[in-house]
C-alpha cells in the first residue's frame, strides 16, 4: 500500500484568508506603493529609487509594481540561521515557527527582587542567560533598551551582553547606522571572520520604518548597512489599528504589507539577493485607555493573515506573541500569553518575538518569559498533530490486550509515552493533597523558584578570552566614537 505523508503525519494549522482575499490585499498594497507612495527622508535612497524607475516628488516616492516584482524575484525565499557555535538552528521559511524573547522596553521586572526599574545592561545579560536555559525559546533579543549607558551606544552594550550569555541565534535592534556596523564587527569576532559570519549567520537585524508610510534617513542607512553585508534582516513596520493604520484589519494588513515591501525594495535595490523578510507588527490602539495593547486577539488575527500574504510571496514572516498587558504574573498574563502563542503557531508565522513582555510592552520580564516557555511547549505539541501509521494505530496491541485489560505493562506504552505526551515543567498535575503537602505553591511561586535557579546555576558556554577582549575593545572604542558624534 502506498501511504502519503499527508495521511501518515500532518501538523495542525489554520487559514485566515482565502486565496481571493490574499490577491485583494496584495493588489491594494501595490496600489498604495504606486499611487500613494512613501515619505523617504534619504537623498541617496531617493536617487536610487528614481534610477530604478520610481516617481520622486521632493521627499515623496511612488514605486511602480514592476520595480517591486523585480525585487521580489531577487529576494531569497527563506534562509538558514545558525547558533553562535555554528550549528544549524532555524530554517526561516514556509510555515516553520520559532519563538524569541521580548525587547526594547525601557523598564525591567527584576529577575530576583521582582521590582520594576529602568533596564540596565545587567538585566540584558540575565535575560539572555534565562533564554539560553529555556528549551522552547529558539532565539534571543536584548530584553529591553538599556538606560544606564549613553543611548547612542546602547546597541553595542546590549549585543555584547546577549552574545556572551547565550549560544542561541540573536535578533538585534540597531540604534544608529554606526552602531549597526559595530555590532557586525563584534559578530565577526565571534564568528571568526566575516566570511564565516556570512556562511553561518547567527544574527538578524531588525529595522523599523515609521507608520504610516515614512522612512527616516537613519533607518534606511541601518537597512543599507545590513544589505551591504548580505546579512539577514527582518523588517517590522508597526501599526496600531485606528491610529497609525486603518481601523479595519484588512486595511491595516494592506498598509503594513506595502511598508514591508518598501523595506524589501530598498534592500534589494541596494544589494540584490540579500536576505529579507516581509514582516509586520500589529497592535490595538485601545480606544478606552488611549494605550497600545500588545495582547489583543485582533493582533494575532492580523499577524496570521499578513503571514499568509508573506507566504504567498515565498518570504519569511514576523510575529508577536507570549506578551501580556497585565502588570503582574496572574491569570490574565497566562491566558494572553497562551492564546497568542498558540494562534500564531497555528498561523505558521516564522519568527515570533516578544515572549516576556508585560504592561503594554513597557516592561520586559524573565518571569513572563518562563511562563511563555511553558506555553510554547504545550502549543508545539498541539501543533505537531497526530501521526497515523501501522505502529501508532496499534491494531494488534488492542487485540492482544482485549476487553478489560490494560496497557501499562506494554512495551508499546514504554516506547511511545515520552514522545506522544507533553509533560509540563511548571504546571501541576499532582493530587490536591500532595500539592498542599509540598507547600501549596501557585504558578507565580514555581516560576520564581525556577528563575532564581537559572540565574544562580545556568551558564552558557563561554567565548574564548581573546574574543571577549576583542568585544570589549570594540565596545569601548565604539562608545567613545558614538558619544562624541552625538555631542
Amino acid at each position: 500500500m502506498i501511504q502519503t505523508d499527508s495521511i501518515e503525519k500532518s501538523s495542525v494549522s489554520f487559514r485566515v484568508l482565502t486565496d481571493g482575499q490574499i490577491v485583494e490585499i496584495r493588489r491594494t498594497a501595490f496600489e498604495v506603493m504606486s499611487k500613494v507612495g512613501f515619505r523617504v527622508h534619504h537623498e541617496g535612497a531617493r536617487k536610487m529609487l528614481k534610477q530604478a524607475g520610481a516617481l520622486v516628488y521632493d521627499e515623496i516616492v511612488k514605486v511602480p509594481e514592476h520595480i517591486v516584482a523585480e525585487c521580489l524575484r531577487t529576494a531569497p525565499k527563506g534562509w538558514t540561521i545558525y547558533d553562535r557555535q555554528g550549528n544549524r538552528a532555524m530554517e526561516v521559511e514556509g510555515r516553520k515557527s520559532y519563538y524569541g524573547t521580548s525587547t526594547a522596553s525601557p523598564n525591567t521586572k527584576d529577575a530576583l527582587s521582582g521590582e520594576i526599574h529602568p533596564t540596565r545592561v545587567a538585566d540584558i545579560a540575565i535575560g539572555a542567560q534565562v533564554a539560553d536555559a529555556l528549551p522552547n525559546i529558539d532565539w534571543v533579543m536584548p530584553m529591553g533598551s538599556v538606560q544606564d549607558v549613553p543611548s547612542t551606544a546602547a546597541d553595542i552594550h546590549e549585543f555584547e551582553a546577549v552574545v556572551t550569555h547565550t549560544t542561541k541565534p540573536i535578533v538585534f535592534i540597531g540604534y544608529t547606522p554606526r552602531g549597526v556596523e559595530l555590532v557586525y564587527e563584534m559578530a565577526t569576532e565571534v564568528a571568526g571572520g566575516i566570511d564565516n559570519l556570512r556562511q553561518r549567520p547567527f544574527l538578524i537585524f531588525y529595522p523599523e520604518p515609521i507608520s504610516p508610510l515614512v522612512f527616516p534617513a537613519d533607518v534606511i542607512d541601518r537597512l543599507f548597512v545590513c544589505a551591504d553585508l548580505a546579512m539577514p534582516q527582518i523588517q517590522g513596520p508597526t501599526m496600531q489599528f485606528g491610529a497609525t493604520a486603518p481601523m479595519t484589519l484588512a486595511g491595516a494588513i494592506a498598509q503594513g504589507t506595502a511598508e514591508a515591501l518598501m523595506c524589501l525594495v530598498l534592500a534589494q535595490l541596494r544589494k540584490p539577493g540579500c536576505p529579507c523578510s516581509l514582516g509586520c507588527n500589529f497592535a490595538v490602539f485601545d480606544m478606552t485607555a488611549g494605550l497600545l495593547s500588545i495582547a489583543a486577539p485582533e493582533s494575532s488575527l492580523a499577524l496570521a493573515a499578513q503571514a499568509e500574504v508573506a507566504q504567498s510571496f515565498g518570504l519569511p514572516s514576523w510575529g508577536l506573541a507570549g506578551s501580556t498587558d497585565a502588570k503582574v504574573l496572574d491569570a490574565q498574563a497566562g491566558s494572553e500569553s497562551a492564546f497568542s502563542i498558540l494562534a500564531q503557531g497555528l498561523g505558521g508565522l516564522n519568527l515570533i518575538h516578544d515572549v516576556g513582555y508585560m504592561d503594554n510592552g513597557m516592561v520586559c520580564s524573565t518571569a513572563q518569559l518562563i511562563l511563555g516557555d511553558e506555553n510554547i511547549g504545550m502549543a508545539k505539541r498541539f501543533i505537531r498533530g497526530i501521526e497515523v501509521n501501522r505502529e501508532t494505530l496499534a491494531r494488534e496491541l488492542i487485540e492482544n490486550v482485549g476487553p478489560g485489560g490494560h496497557f501499562l505493562d506494554q512495551n508499546h506504552t514504554y516506547d511511545h509515552f515520552k514522545n506522544e505526551l507533553w509533560m509540563p515543567d511548571l504546571m501541576t498535575r499532582s493530587a490536591g493533597e500532595d500539592w498542599r503537602s509540598q507547600g501549596a505553591k501557585d504558578m507565580a511561586t514555581r516560576i520564581q523558584e525556577k528563575l532564581e535557579d537559572i540565574v544562580k546555576n545556568h551558564e552558557a558556554p563561554s567565548l574564548p578570552d581573546n574574543t571577549l577582549t576583542a568585544l570589549k575593545t570594540i565596545r569601548q572604542k565604539g562608545e567613545k566614537e558614538l558619544v562624541k558624534g552625538k555631542e
